[in-house]
């Protein structure tokens, strides 16, 4: 989906069926998807099974994030005061829009005009490039799917990899294009061109800018995590390193990170631990060699402390963002993350975004777009009940009468039929008479009206002319007549028997 489409076009919810639609229509993207999807969560399986006791490192996990949330001014407090200790600059933004005002203020103190960017899904989700494209100021992905992402003008599709519907031929593509020379479609030759090309923005960059996994609280440490040397690079190359992280992210102490980390990196790709984990705490001190000469840090709220002491929905905060939930999801699996148009996808962004856009009518829509399998709180680390927040969120669709007329129509009709003994009869018998004439050979090939869509990948078999509670009477005088009926047969055996039996006792005569 480009980012024109997107901001032309639909909202998430009144678009999310044709983007749907169009997903399922697109085969390669559907082939692209489910195998990478697929890879991702055989590692994970696999790295589980070998690290050995999961279940109680799940446990422990979630408690972590629970303490931490329920207590998450306190964290706030001691994390924030420690970078500042350390020599950083703390701002907390309650709204994207304030998080974009302070990241331009400092840009402009540094009359800076190039920023590097490393991966980050908080930067993504206040629209923060787009915003500093309007004000002149270049902003480059460094993360390698979001760069081919950046070139193709698309927001990503997946929390860990952006690019996961595209092919290498595509990718080269893409690359040729811009480099004005062709590329084989070749993992390193494409790596290759990527890390010479961008290795020159690290350099030139005024500003170096990532999100933050993790922050500790007891020390103020900032922790990356990727499997690519760019998060460093940002972080210690460019001279101001900006960070912006949500407020939730915070663990208390480096065993909690541990922890974290081993989950994390387990769930999200199968490894043991990612390729880089960077801890940083504060800018460059005198004598050292590298690392940025400010660092500033943006704790954005953005919808997040909505969720505080909401008996359903605080857990979502929970989220370390390893996207497990995405690869287990069958309807991700399916349509990939640009069908749900939001920044967060899978069943995590169906739940997450509603919450954080505070929006029931447009982004609430995304909370059908789930079989409430449950496979995603199967798949989670911190065990968050996602399928139990997503029927939750469509009842507080319907409470606030967000759902179409005509369904509402519907339901209130069913409430109204199954409430009354004859109605719910007169129901009964009259479903299948007014389903007939669409009936072929037992069954209905194409349902009419609304239920159309469920005949479009199945055949639904035809309801019987007399229902079952019509024929429950008859059943029960045939269940009473089966003992009789057995009784006589077994008379009848034994005198059969007693027939054919010779006399006992006597003596036998000739």
């Amino acid at each position: 989906m480009s980012l024109k489409a997107e901001t032309d076009k639909q909202l998430i919810g009144t678009g999310l069926k044709r983007r749907t639609e169009e997903a399922l229509a697109n085969e390669f993207l559907r082939k692209a998807v489910s195998f990478t999807t697929d890879k991702l969560k055989t590692g994970k399986l696999q790295a589980t099974d070998e690290f050995g006791s999961w279940e109680a490192w799940r446990e422990r996990g979630r408690e972590i994030r629970k303490h931490v949330v329920e207590n998450l001014d306190y964290y706030l407090t001691q994390f924030s005061d420690n970078v500042a200790k350390a020599g950083g600059n703390v701002y907390f933004c309650s709204t994207g829009e304030e998080a974009v005002k302070t990241f331009l203020d400092i840009a402009k103190k540094r009359d800076a005009k190039l920023v590097a960017k490393g991966k980050s899904m908080v930067s993504e989700e206040i629209r923060l490039n787009h915003r500093l494209e309007e004000q002149g100021i270049e902003a480059i992905e460094t993360d390698l799917g979001e760069y081919i992402l950046q070139l193709a003008q698309e927001t990503p599709s997946h929390l860990i990899i952006p690019a996961i519907h595209k092919n290498k031929q595509q990718i080269a593509d893409l690359f040729s294009n811009e480099a004005g020379e062709t590329f084989a479609p070749d993992t390193k030759v494409l790596a290759g061109y990527a890390r010479g090309r961008l290795r020159n923005y690290f350099l030139e960059a005024d500003i170096g800018l990532t999100g933050c996994n993790f922050g500790v609280a007891e020390s103020g440490a900032i922790t990356l995590v990727s499997n690519e040397g760019n998060g460093r690079m940002v972080s210690t190359v460019p001279p101001c390193h900006v960070v912006i992280m949500g407020m939730e992210r915070l663990v208390p102490t480096y065993d909690d990170l541990e922890v974290m980390l081993n989950l994390l990196a387990r769930s999200a790709t199968g490894q043991k631990l990612t390729t880089y984990t960077s801890m940083i705490t504060g800018p460059r001190r005198e004598g050292e060699l590298d690392g940025p000469e400010e660092l500033h840090l943006i704790i954005l709220d953005n919808g997040r402390s909505a969720q505080l002491g909401d008996p359903v929905f605080q857990e979502v905060l929970h989220c370390i963002r390893c996207a497990a939930c995405l690869n287990a999801c069958p309807v991700y699996r399916h349509v990939g993350g640009h069908t749900y148009g939001s920044v967060y996808s899978g069943p995590i962004g169906a739940v997450l975004t509603p919450l954080l856009q505070q929006d029931m009518k447009e982004a609430g829509q995304l909370a059908y777009a789930s079989s409430l399998c449950g496979a995603c709180y199967e798949a989670c680390p911190v065990k968050i009940p996602l399928h139990d927040m997503l029927v939750q969120l469509r009842a507080r669709k319907v409470k606030q009468g967000f759902t179409p007329l005509a369904e509402r129509i519907a339901f209130k009709t069913f409430q109204t039929a199954f409430g009354h003994v004859k109605l719910y009869k007169l129901a009964a018998r009259s479903a299948y008479y007014a389903l007939k004439p669409f009936a072929k050979r037992g069954y209905l090939k194409k349902a009419p009206g609304p239920a159309a869509g469920w005949t479009q990948s199945r055949h639904f078999p035809m309801l019987a002319e007399r229902p079952f509670r019509d024929r429950w009477s008859e059943l029960q005088r045939e269940l009473k007549r089966q003992p009789a009926k057995a009784a006589s047969a077994a008379n009848e055996a034994d005198a059969l028997a007693n027939q054919e039996q010779p006399p006992q006792g006597g003596r036998q005569h000739d």
